[in-house]
């Protein structure tokens, strides 16, 4: 059998294995741009949906970011009402939280402060 011809079994196998090999790399550099953040910022360079980073009026001082994930946490504490000034960025100004429809949300959505009976 003539393995110089590219229409061998042996080429077409090494063919088929190096583009395999070639797959693997484009999906490990995909991987490992996805989750690669750019210094300075906070969110992945592949970022298609800009995160929403809340700001806050605590104890008289601007504090955050926080994400929805940590601004639920500070309404479970009660730390934020609705009645907290907010803000996230493409606002104008600083708006309280009932003003704020994904705040509201997230007030609306989080379990209230747990008080065990007795």
């Amino acid at each position: 059998m003539n393995t110089d011809n590219f229409y061998s079994i042996d080429r077409l196998v090494e063919f088929g294995l190096g583009i395999a090999v070639a797959q693997q790399m484009v999906n490990s550099m995909n991987h490992t741009f996805a989750n690669t953040t750019i210094p300075g910022t906070m969110n992945p360079m592949n970022s298609t949906k800009v995160a929403n980073n809340y700001f806050v009026i605590l104890n008289d001082k601007q504090a955050g970011p926080f994400s929805e994930t940590e601004l639920s946490r500070l309404i479970s504490e009660n730390k934020v009402s609705t009645l907290t000034y907010v803000w996230k960025p493409g606002m104008l100004k600083w708006e309280t939280a009932e003003n704020v429809a994904e705040v509201l949300k997230i007030v609306a959505l989080s379990p209230p402060p747990f008080h065990p009976e007795g």
